[in-house]
């Protein structure tokens, strides 16, 4: 196999292919992160300052045009978190389960431009600093290759990548969401999860049922800083039908502004309901 360009060059440009909607550019070891002009820097959103506050502004914006109401302060940061971390925890995630690498991504090499015209998950720019791979990779040849022994070592590496880049961006978002702790880890571990399963479904037909078996075994329980399992699970209709599901370790706050719109995985709503959620949803 010829080595690769970079260790997620390929993972990118596949998740490109899938997932348009949402570009990621690869930077040099010496090009800056591009700053002002819609881009904000990891840090500065880590910081809750003014880049913060300008940040949430979008999603306040936002709110107050498509639903003709405004929300409360927490629910906004709840979004605009969710809206940073889905993508963010991809940049991990997909190389991951592509091609078995993954990626270290401090707060302070990622930046990310959410209004870029015609993306609407936006853009982010990365400079990897090192990644983590199996045995036997073409990719152990290139800069900043770590070997780890095996698949629960790499698992270990993905974790810990993600824990690393997200712990300072929490911090500047959950003053702000009235969370902390374990709260805004099950967050972030829904948003692992949640990211991936998604992608997993553009991928092909039979990689959904494999990203499931891959998280369960990324996320056992007991794996702090995350919270719980990765909680699949899988239900049956009044008709026998299989109806896939899974436990949110937390709530997005949208029945704030549509409770009637709230999502069947969401820990609010009874068990009893989520049949025919599920069902509403998949019809």
């Amino acid at each position: 196999m010829p080595v690769p360009r970079s260790s997620v060059t390929d993972s990118y440009a596949r998740l490109r292919e899938v997932l348009p909607s949402l570009a990621v550019t690869e930077l040099t070891a010496d090009e800056a992160l591009p700053d002002g002009g819609g881009w904000v820097p990891a840090t500065a959103l880590a910081e809750g300052g003014t880049a913060l506050e300008a940040f949430l502004a979008w999603d306040e914006a936002q709110v107050a045009r498509d639903y003709g109401q405004r929300a409360r302060p927490d629910v906004i940061a709840t979004f605009g978190l969710h809206r940073y971390a889905w993508p963010a925890c991809l940049l991990f995630t997909v190389p991951w389960f592509l091609h078995r690498r993954v990626p270290r991504l401090p707060a302070a090499h990622v930046a990310y431009d959410r209004a870029a015209a015609g993306l609407p998950l936006g853009r982010l720019a990365v400079r990897v600093d090192g990644f983590a791979c199996l045995p036997g990779d073409p990719a152990a040849a290139l800069p900043g290759a770590r070997v780890v022994a095996d698949e629960e070592a790499l698992r270990a590496e993905l974790r810990a990548a993600v824990a690393d880049h997200l712990t300072p961006v929490l911090a500047g978002f959950g003053p702000r969401m009235r969370r902390r702790g374990r709260a805004l880890w099950g967050m972030a571990t829904d948003e692992v999860v949640e990211g991936l399963w998604y992608v997993a479904h553009l991928l092909g037909e039979e990689e959904p049922e494999r990203a499931r078996r891959e998280l369960e075994l990324l996320l056992p329980g007991a794996t702090r800083p995350y919270v719980g399992t990765a909680a699949f699970r899988e239900l049956t209709g009044p008709d026998g039908e299989k109806l896939p599901t899974r436990d949110r370790a937390s709530c997005c706050m949208f029945y704030t502004l549509r409770p009637e719109q709230i999502c069947a995985a969401c820990p609010r709503v009874p068990e009893a309901d989520r049949v025919g959620r599920l069902l509403a949803q998949a019809g």
